[in-house]
């Protein structure tokens, strides 16, 4: 017993102990949330969701604990084992093992393979995405801004982006899209590049308005921003699920109902325990507590980028950069979506929301960060 205290105690003294303290509480609040969820009947009688919850925080937590020991650059070097695998899981969604797991989801963006539980191939590519563009960014640095070496770059970022935007889940496409954002913009992308670039953002909006945006999306979008421009039923149909949502976070009110306290109080909203689980934070804990969650949440994106100022490669930096974009963007677009700034695009809340693939990718993105950070300090306890 004591060699194994010895043991944890070791292991907190050289890890980030407050990012990876920061994470498990928001999943162990995830967890009570959930069970506030089952409690009201949301569920029906399916324990699944909370069982599935507290096993994928559990089991991600520990994966991050064994990624974090894991030597970074050993794991950069291995991505011809997990490119080719994180690929041809999302091309499988293509085929009659991809399944739209909602009525309210309109891709098939997850996959039913026999003997497993039904995960989202993308959450583990976002991984393997960030592990491998930050190897690449750091073999050409210094030729970064030679149109030659950008444009090879910039079709590595395109890649997951083009596939997951024909998976049909522009949501998630649109984190990968932004993830290429800063991990090229961290590594010194040029201004003489940046600015044409910000002012080609009109004419590409307004091909994509035009030839890619199909009339669903073209639909939420107008919802919010021109809503003159749709039908009664078409608003009722597109803003119905924002309109709940926020609805349950005004009755939430300063304090909130409480999370077991829902008897003539519980809001429905769909897809609650998902993409709209701030709403529910927002009813039963209150502004108070939202802001409290909201403050956690931005304390593990600044801790990241702490950690990535101080990686001792460009590397270590990279990777933990392409972490901070990834859970910064989906905190934005998520509480975005339940205040109705954004349109509803499926993008759930980091570490709170349901869903097994979504908990244990961001534990491996936990992962690479403690890794970069403890391999960073026994490098510099080394020099």
């Amino acid at each position: 017993m004591k060699k194994i205290a010895a043991i944890i105690y070791a292991y907190i003294k050289e890890t980030d102990r407050w990012l990876l303290l920061m994470c498990v509480s928001l999943s162990t609040f995830s967890v009570v949330l959930i069970s506030g969820l089952y409690q009201s009947g949301i569920f029906g009688d399916s324990i699944r969701p909370l069982v599935m919850q507290a096993a994928a925080s559990a089991m991600g937590a520990v994966a991050a604990i064994i990624i974090s020991k894991l030597d970074y650059h050993s794991l950069a070097g291995l991505w011809k084992l997990h490119v080719p695998a994180s690929y041809l899981l999302v091309l499988l969604t293509f085929t009659s093992l991809g399944v739209q797991v909602s009525d309210l989801i309109d891709d098939r963006a997850w996959l039913d393979l026999p003997g497993l539980p039904q995960f989202q191939p993308s959450e583990l590519l976002k991984i393997s995405f960030i592990l491998t563009f930050a190897y690449h960014l750091s073999q050409v640095k210094d030729r970064l801004n030679h149109w030659k070496t950008l444009l090879l770059v910039c079709a590595h970022g395109a890649m997951p982006v083009l596939l997951i935007h024909f998976q049909g889940d522009d949501g998630t496409a649109l984190v990968f899209a932004l993830i290429f954002v800063g991990m090229v913009f961290c590594a010194g992308l040029s201004w003489k590049y940046i600015l044409p670039v910000v002012a080609a953002v009109p004419p590409a909006f307004w091909v994509a308005w035009q030839f890619i945006l199909d009339d669903d999306k073209k639909k939420r979008i107008l919802s919010l921003v021109m809503p003159q421009r749709l039908t009664a039923d078409e608003l009722s149909r597109y803003l119905w699920q924002q309109q709940k949502g926020e609805i349950a976070i005004g009755n939430g009110g300063v304090w909130g109902n409480g999370i077991f306290n829902h008897t003539g109080q519980f809001q429905f909203v769909p897809e609650v325990h998902n993409d709209f689980m701030f709403s529910f934070i927002g009813e039963a804990v209150g502004f108070v507590g939202s802001m409290a969650v909201l403050t956690v949440l931005m304390a593990v994106c600044l801790k990241i980028l702490y950690d990535a100022k101080s990686a001792q490669d460009d590397l270590g930096r990279y990777i933990c950069v392409g972490v901070f974009t990834m859970i910064a963007v989906q905190i934005v677009i998520n509480v975005g979506m339940c205040l109705s700034m954004f349109p509803v695009v499926g993008i759930t809340l980091p570490f709170l929301s349901a869903g097994g693939t979504s908990q244990a990718s961001l534990y491996l993105s936990i992962g690479l960060v403690l890794s970069v950070y403890v391999h960073s300090r026994k490098n510099l306890f080394m020099d």
